[in-house]
């Protein structure tokens, strides 16, 4: 995770006076009023935003308890209301012991089934409510981005897509972001209007925070078009924040080292979409001289945690969602301890997500130094098909650290697929033809995070590595059931 020096180093960037609300830096609030400019008298929809974010600021020292108790009484709500709209949850959550009107509390919901993605799948449009609250507003359908090739279709409404917008806000203002800077985003192409040599820019960096201030431009670039369009993008806006996912960052990264050359004007990194893999907060401390701050969300949830703006570990967006991390008997695990991901959006009246278990597994934390109340998750570790099968039929998740402290191996890109319970392939797209002693060093750093013994390491060549359907890449896959 990221160290004291790169908090240091986004310390320097800051500003050396701050205003008083939230740490916005550089931004003029909108007003919509003539004759109104000082003090700014926002749209209705800004209005929304600064109440919620102003809630947030508060609801966010909440000690664990109280934020908790707060959960289940908006749980309670859409627990009701998924018992009235939902015939499955009819059957699922009666059959489990909850009673409509009988006040919420931790044993009855630890009674409640977990929600497997397979049966979201399934049932689709069945787990859809029959109606909803009008004042949520309208509702649309969602799709993720089908990374495990099952993919999801969500409905979510307004309301969701409300608070996203606010967790977009609080994550900027949580990291002290000047939001006068430029964002620069490269992502993997979902429109054709998208892969445009010359990327597209607007006056805003999205719609949510234009409404409430006046931000810098956004600027978007195709990740599917060749890294050395990408550098020389970069090279031309220079922005002062660069958004994208990990192994797109690695891939940048790697180019700007072998150049020496940085972005100028650049003042912090933002990922997500993927794990971050080991050393890339390092790296690009190094070769950028910025921070890098992760967020972890998901299509069909929304925003699931964001990076604690003082201590390396995420923060559970708790206004918004329940997380809990699970042991294999579905019991909570204890700080330090992995288990998998269950998530309920606390918000979705349209197509609840009653202990929705995503497929990711993740590390819980111990309550955080700096006094929020807001659960932690010190690691995500990734989907279950991202973990070492053992022969017992038992899992672990692999240390790549050492593979990744091998830059000196002449690799454009690696991927480690366990193809049997015994054997890895490594397969690598070279930067030149490779030596003996070279092959042989990489079979010793695989073999080391494997630790399984008699197991074998043979190395495929590739002119290129494909990403997910989604634009995703994993360093490693399982395809051992």
């Amino acid at each position: 995770m990221t160290g004291p020096d790169s908090r240091e180093n986004e310390a320097a960037h800051a500003p050396a006076a701050l205003p008083p609300f939230g740490g916005i830096v550089g931004a003029e609030m909108q007003t919509t009023i003539a004759g109104a400019v000082w003090p700014a008298l926002p749209s209705p929809f800004a209005m929304n935003i600064l109440s919620l974010l102003f809630q947030f600021e508060y609801s966010q020292w909440l000690p664990a308890e109280e934020l908790r108790a707060n959960q289940f009484r908006q749980l309670d709500l859409l627990l009701r209301h998924a018992v009235e709209t939902v015939p499955h949850y009819r059957e699922t959550l009666l059959g489990a012991g909850y009673r409509p009107g009988t006040p919420l509390d931790a044993e009855t919901w630890s009674r409640l089934p977990v929600l497997e993605r397979r049966t979201l799948q399934e049932k689709g449009p069945a787990l859809r409510a029959s109606s909803y609250p009008k004042e949520h507003g309208a509702a649309a359908e969602h799709r993720s981005s089908g990374s495990t090739g099952m993919p999801i279709a969500v409905t979510k409404t307004d309301l969701c897509d409300l608070l996203w917008e606010v967790e977009t806000l609080r994550d900027h203002v949580w990291h002290r972001r000047d939001l006068s800077g430029s964002l620069a985003a490269i992502r993997p192409r979902t429109r054709p209007e998208e892969d445009r040599p010359d990327g597209i820019e607007t006056n805003m960096w999205n719609a949510g925070i234009n409404a409430v201030y006046r931000t810098g431009p956004g600027m978007l670039f195709s990740g599917s078009r060749p890294l050395s369009e990408q550098i020389a993008w970069l090279q031309r806006k220079q922005p002062v924040y660069l958004q994208t996912n990990p192994s797109c960052l690695r891939e940048l990264l790697r180019a700007f080292d072998s150049r020496g050359e940085r972005l100028e004007r650049l003042k912090g990194v933002i990922t997500y979409s993927e794990l971050v893999p080991p050393g890339l907060r390092e790296e690009t401390q190094r070769v950028l001289g910025v921070p890098l701050r992760d967020i972890y969300s998901c299509r069909e949830i929304g925003y699931i945690a964001l990076e604690c703006p003082d201590h390396p570990h995420y923060h559970v967006q708790g206004e918004i969602v329940m997380v809990e991390v699970l042991d294999a008997q579905n019991r909570p695990c204890r700080p330090g301890e992995t288990g998998r991901v269950v998530v309920t959006p606390l918000h979705n009246f349209a197509t609840p997500l009653i202990r929705y278990a995503l497929g990711d597994h993740a590390e819980a934390g111990a309550p955080c130094p700096c006094g929020r109340g807001l659960p932690v998750l010190s690691r995500i570790l990734g989907r279950t098909r991202n973990m070492f099968r053992l022969p017992g039929g038992d899992g672990k998740w692999l240390d790549l650290a050492p593979l990744e402290k091998r830059l000196d191996l002449p690799i454009r890109q690696y991927q480690l697929v366990q193809t049997a319970y015994g054997a890895v392939e490594a397969r690598i797209v070279p930067l030149r033809p490779w030596t003996a002693d070279e092959e042989a060093a990489l079979r010793a750093v695989v073999t080391g995070p494997v630790g399984a013994a008699g197991c074998t390491v043979s190395i495929a060549y590739r002119d290129a590595l494909p990403r997910l359907a989604s634009g995703k890449f994993e360093d490693f896959i399982s395809e051992v059931a």
